[in-house]
């Protein structure tokens, strides 16, 4: 999946970069992450650098404010905010509804 570029209510402009990883060890699991980015409209070369991101390494980026995890089959999720930035219980739940909405709906990505 392609970057996804949101705002939320607050005027706060995201990228959110989309990951999976399935997990077939007896069990089928699939865990979608999404790397949530304060939008400043950098350039395309700073985009590369945070795709190319493992959600293993330590992100240093100013801009980094968590990462949203889902977990399917059982649709749990999960926000770890361990960037230098947070976002507050109203600005996740919004965050949460507008990626379920893009995951619900193929034709956005």
């Amino acid at each position: 999946m392609k970057p996804i570029f949101i705002t939320i209510k607050n005027s706060l402009d995201l990228i959110i970069i989309p990951d999976s990883e399935a997990h077939l060890d007896g069990h089928v699991a699939i865990t979608a992450s999404y790397s949530i980015y304060r939008n400043r409209h950098q350039t395309g070369d700073l985009l590369i650098r945070r795709e190319s991101k493992l959600h293993l390494e330590k992100k240093n980026d100013p801009d980094y404010m968590g990462t949203i995890f889902f977990e399917s089959p059982q649709e749990s999720l999960s926000y770890i905010a361990d960037g230098s930035q947070r976002l507050s219980v109203f600005e996740i739940q919004e965050l949460v509804e507008k990626i379920i909405n893009y995951r619900n709906t193929p034709s956005l990505w």
